[in-house]
C-alpha cells in the first residue's frame, strides 16, 4: 500500500499568509488536527508558538510549510530507493507531496511511447512493491507476518465546525460507525461508553490501543458547512501507530447514511476481517434521510448519551418524536423513544413503571418491524420483558442480540442479569466477567459488583466498587451499590457516608433512601432511621417513590409485617427489586416465610 499523500494547489501556495490556529493548519494541509500535531511533534514541521507557549496558540506560515512539505517529499523518495533490509528499521510516515511541474527531457520523449507506458505500469505498481518488500523484510525479521487486526476502536470524531453546538453531529457519526462495525461477528469493536472518554485524549495511538486492547483505531473529523459535511477518516495500527489507510468523503447532509456506510465497508476490508454475505448486506444497506429527521435524531441521541435524569430523558423523547413525526419511516429514533422511556423508568426520580415500560415495548417493536437487525432494540425489550417476569420473552431476545452481535457488551451485560434472576449465579457471574473483557469501560465494575453481590461473595462486590470509584468518585449508582454490599458484609457504620453521599448526589433517590434507612437500623441509629422513614412517607403523598424503598427500610427496621404489606405493593407495580427476589440477600430473613415462597412463585421463579 502506497503512502498517503496530498497535494497544495498552486494558486494557494503563490500568496504567503499566516495560519493562526491548528484547525487553519490542517485545513491548509487538507488533514485533521490530530495528524498536523504528530507532524509537529516527531516530524520538525515548522509551527511557532505564542509567548505564552500554549499547544493550542500557534501559528505557522504557508511559505514555511511548503517548504517542508518538498524537503519531506525529498526525502522520501530516498527513504524509497533503499536496500530493502533498511525498510523495518524507519517507522511508515505519512507524507505529504506538492505536484511538481517538470519539463520532459529529450531523451525521454525519443524512449517511445513504451518506455513511458512501461514506467507508468511500474510506478503503479511500486507503492504495492514496497509494502511487499516491508512485509516480506518483517516476516524474515521476526519469523511471522503482522497480527491479523481481531479489534478495534472508534476514537470520537472531532468536530472541526468551530460551532460546539455541532458536538452532536461528530458524535452521531462516531455512535453509527461503531454500530455498523458492531454487526461483523468476526470483530470486536469497543463500544460508544468507552470511546467517548478519549474525546480529547492526552494519549498517543498506542497508550489508547493499549488502554481498549484494541489492535486498531479508527480517528477523524467532521467539518459540516450548510448542507454539506466533510468527513476525514484514518486507520491506524495500535501497535506500531502507523497509519494504513485514510479518506475523506464529502456529501450533502442527506447522503450522511451513505457516507457511514462508505466508511464502514472501507475499514472492514482494509483490516481484513472476514465479513459473511449478510453481513456485508447490513454494512451495505443504505437510505436517504432528510437532513431535518436526521438531526432531530442526533440531538436526541446526544442528550440520552451524555445526560440523566427525569428532564433529560423528557428532552430526548422530545427530539426522537419530532424524528418520527418528520419521517415515520425512521427507525433508529424509534429505538431511541424506547431507550429514553426504559431509562425514564429506572432513573433515581423517575416515574411509575407502568407508565414507561408499555411505551419502551411499543417503540421497541416499531423498531425492529422497520429494521430487524437493530440489535439494541432486542436488548431494551429484553430489559423491559425481564422486569415484568416475562423471563423467556427476555430470554429470546436476549439470544438474538447475542446471535445479530456476539461482541455486544450490554447483550452480555443483560443476559447476566437474567441468569442472576434464575438463581444460576455463578454463570451470571461468568457472563459478566465476559461483558466486561468486551468492554472494560463500558460494563464498571459497578456492574459486576452487582452480580457478585446477588451472588452473596460481599467482599469481591466490595472491592469492584471501590475500584470503580477510585475513578468516577461521585457515581451514585456505584455509591449505592457499595452501600448494598457493606451492608450485607455487616459493615453498616462503613455503609453510613457511602450512602448518604449517594442520596445527596441523586437529589435524595428514594430507593438509595430505603437502603440509607437499613444502614443506620443496623448500625444502631434507629431514630434517624424513623425520621427518614417518615420523609418518605410524606413525599408518596405528594408523588411516585418506589415501594421497594419501604420494603428494603422495614427489613432492615425489623418491621417483617409491614415489610410483606410492601411486597404485596411492589407485586402490583413489578417493582425492579421483584426480579431478584430469587438471590437478593435482603430477602435472607424472610425466605422461609410461606408468603415469600408463594411469592417467587407469583413472579415465576418458584
Amino acid at each position: 500500500m502506497g503512502e498517503p499523500t496530498f497535494e497544495i494547489p498552486l494558486a494557494r501556495k503563490a500568496a504567503e499568509r499566516r495560519l493562526n490556529s491548528w484547525k487553519e493548519i490542517a485545513a491548509y494541509l487538507s488533514r485533521d488536527v490530530t495528524t498536523v500535531q504528530r507532524w509537529e511533534k516527531r516530524e520538525g514541521m515548522p509551527v511557532h508558538r505564542h509567548q505564552h507557549d500554549k499547544r493550542g496558540s500557534v501559528y505557522a506560515m504557508t511559505s514555511e510549510l511548503d517548504a517542508w512539505i518538498e524537503s519531506r517529499r525529498l526525502r522520501v523518495e530516498g527513504l524509497d530507493s533503499r536496500p530493502e533490509d533498511e525498510f523495518e528499521s524507519k517507522p511508515e510516515i505519512e507524507t505529504p507531496s506538492i505536484p511538481q511541474n517538470r519539463r520532459t527531457s529529450p531523451r525521454v520523449r525519443r524512449t517511445g511511447l513504451w518506455f513511458v507506458l512501461g514506467a507508468l505500469v511500474c510506478l503503479c505498481l511500486l507503492p504495492a512493491l514496497l509494502t511487499t518488500v516491508r512485509l516480506v523484510a518483517r516476516y524474515r525479521e521476526t519469523g511471522k507476518a503482522p497480527a491479523r487486526i481481531q479489534s478495534i476502536a472508534v476514537l470520537p470524531l472531532r468536530n472541526l465546525s468551530g460551532d460546539p453546538a455541532q458536538e452532536y453531529l461528530a458524535d452521531g457519526i462516531t455512535d453509527a460507525l461503531i454500530g455498523r462495525l458492531s454487526e461483523i461477528h468476526d470483530l470486536r469493536v469497543i463500544s460508544h461508553t468507552s470511546v467517548m472518554r478519549f474525546r480529547n485524549p492526552q494519549q498517543s495511538v498506542p497508550e489508547i490501543a493499549r488502554a481498549l486492547g484494541v489492535d486498531a483505531v479508527v480517528e477523524g473529523s467532521v467539518i459540516r458547512d450548510g448542507s454539506r459535511i466533510r468527513v476525514t477518516a484514518q486507520l491506524i495500527r495500535g501497535a506500531t501507530d502507523a497509519h494504513f489507510w485514510s479518506e475523506s468523503y464529502d456529501r450533502e447532509m442527506r447522503d450522511v447514511l451513505t457516507l457511514e456506510s462508505e466508511v464502514a465497508q472501507l475499514v472492514a476490508e482494509k483490516v481484513e476481517v472476514t465479513v459473511t454475505g449478510e453481513e456485508r448486506q447490513r454494512l451495505a444497506a443504505v437510505r436517504s434521510v432528510a437532513p431535518e429527521v436526521y438531526e432531530s435524531y442526533l440531538r436526541g441521541k446526544f442528550v440520552l448519551t451524555h445526560e440523566s435524569g427525569k428532564a433529560a430523558m423528557e428532552q430526548c423523547i422530545a427530539y426522537f418524536e419530532d424524528a418520527i413525526h418528520r419521517d415515520s419511516t425512521f427507525a433508529p429514533a424509534y429505538l431511541g423513544m424506547a431507550e429514553a422511556y426504559d431509562q425514564l423508568g429506572t432513573v433515581f426520580d423517575g416515574v411509575p413503571p407502568a407508565e414507561t415500560r408499555p411505551k419502551a415495548v411499543s417503540f421497541g417493536r416499531q423498531a425492529l418491524a422497520l429494521d430487524p437487525n437493530l440489535v439494541d432494540a432486542h436488548v431494551v425489550l429484553a430489559n423491559v420483558f425481564q422486569k415484568q417476569w416475562q423471563w423467556s420473552d427476555a430470554e429470546s431476545e436476549y439470544r438474538r442480540a447475542l446471535e445479530v452481535n456476539p461482541n455486544g457488551a450490554f447483550a452480555h451485560l443483560g443476559f447476566a442479569l437474567w441468569l442472576s434472576c434464575q438463581g444460576r449465579t455463578d454463570e451470571a457471574v461468568a457472563w459478566i466477567q465476559r461483558a466486561r473483557a468486551l468492554d472494560p469501560v463500558a460494563v464498571s465494575g459497578g456492574d459486576v459488583s452487582w452480580i457478585l453481590f446477588q451472588a452473596h461473595r460481599y467482599g469481591e462486590a466490595i472491592r469492584e466498587s471501590r475500584s470503580t470509584l477510585a475513578i468516577q468518585p461521585d457515581d451514585a449508582t456505584t455509591l449505592t451499590g457499595l452501600g448494598f454490599s457493606l451492608v450485607a458484609n455487616g459493615q453498616a457504620l462503613d455503609a453510613i457516608p457511602v450512602l448518604e453521599k449517594a442520596v445527596s448526589l441523586s437529589k435524595g433517590s428514594p430507593a438509595t433512601t430505603g437502603v440509607l434507612i437499613r444502614a443506620y437500623a443496623h448500625a444502631g441509629r434507629r431514630g434517624d432511621a424513623l425520621r427518614l422513614l417518615a420523609e418518605l412517607k410524606q413525599r408518596r403523598k405528594a408523588g411516585y417513590v418506589p415501594a421497594a424503598a419501604f420494603v428494603n427500610a422495614y427489613l432492615g427496621l425489623g418491621d417483617n409485617e409491614q415489610a410483606f404489606y410492601w411486597l404485596e405493593q411492589a407485586y402490583k407495580e413489578q417493582s425492579n427489586i421483584l426480579q431478584f427476589v430469587k438471590t437478593h440477600p435482603y430477602f435472607d430473613p424472610i425466605r422461609s416465610d410461606h408468603r415469600f415462597v408463594e411469592l417467587i412463585h407469583r413472579v415465576g421463579l418458584g
